[in-house]
């Protein structure tokens, strides 16, 4: 997916392991299928996860995420990744990498949800509690300023989509959405990446939340993406209500929502179609809902 990405396999990562953790070599080792862009995952043995970046920009992501998750696990209503260990460079691998407790679920997809009301309210419930950790002393969210910070990349993706999707409606919507009011309360926690492969289901309900690599403080209305990347209308409301967002936050999502689609569509058109796919159905429920 990128120009920069290195080589992962599961021979690979059975080495790496049984040099840094001895205790869980001999662990079978096997790739998981994933839509991430940043990372690998690699299942060890029935108990552990080895997650691993792909590329440069990601290793940030393996501290940020071994400091900060012991921090808001024992805040959230559902699990979120356990670090049990931390790997670091080598020979054969440069950067860091981490080993998690397994979670179990699986990512449930856009337009096939099980019990929609319910996972609504659920992940309205995690959403509401991660914003109520205390944020003192947290760094700024990736994803964490004003919609017109993304201003000038937004329309970047909408000239590279020229002939590919309705670009006129979706210049006009992402116009609508620069003109909602701006966040002027206190900065406050958000995954800032809620989309269907970082969340995991079990029988229509909620199981856990994965990758907090671009978790931070700031606007809490990024954290609205997933009434459009994976509820259907039918559950928005519900949602809605359960994160409690004004008319203001809900614009300010939307517009999130969005301006995210856009620029990953072009990028991953060829290279990740599980995502392509999900900024196309994105860019569509909100054509429906605002047109």
């Amino acid at each position: 997916m990128h120009a920069d990405e290195v080589h992962l396999d599961a021979p690979l990562v059975g080495r790496l392991v049984a040099r840094r953790f001895p205790r869980w070599a001999g662990l079978r080792v096997r790739r998981l299928a994933s839509s991430g862009t940043e990372n690998a995952m690699f299942r060890l043995g029935s108990d552990l996860l080895v997650r691993l970046p792909r590329r440069p920009g990601a290793v940030p992501d393996v501290t940020h995420e071994q400091h900060w998750l012991p921090r808001l696990g024992p805040h959230l209503p559902v699990p979120v990744p356990e670090p049990l260990g931390i790997g670091g460079p080598d020979e054969e691998f440069p950067w860091p990498w981490s080993v998690y407790r397994w979670l179990e679920g699986r990512n449930p997809v856009a337009g096939a949800v099980r019990e929609p009301r319910q996972l609504a309210a659920e992940l309205g419930a995690f959403v509401r509690a991660l914003r109520r950790v205390d944020p003192q002393d947290a760094p700024p969210g990736y994803r964490a300023g004003p919609l017109r910070e993304r201003d000038e990349p937004t329309r970047a993706a909408l000239a590279d989509l020229d002939g590919r999707i309705d670009t006129d409606a979706a210049t006009a919507l992402w116009e609508r959405a620069l003109g909602a009011p701006a966040h002027t309360g206190p900065a406050v926690w958000a995954h800032a990446d809620l989309s269907p492969g970082n969340v995991l289901v079990d029988g229509g309900r909620l199981t856990a939340v994965i990758d907090f690599g671009c978790a931070g403080v700031g606007d809490p209305a990024v954290d609205l993406i997933v009434a459009w990347n994976l509820l259907p209308a039918s559950a928005r409301d519900t949602f809605r209500e359960a994160v409690g967002a004004d008319d203001a936050q809900w614009a300010r999502g939307r517009g999130w929502a969005l301006s995210i689609s856009l620029i990953q569509l072009p990028y991953y058109w060829d290279t990740n179609p599980a995502l392509a796919e999900n900024s196309r159905h994105v860019i569509a429920e909100i054509l429906a809902e605002t047109g």
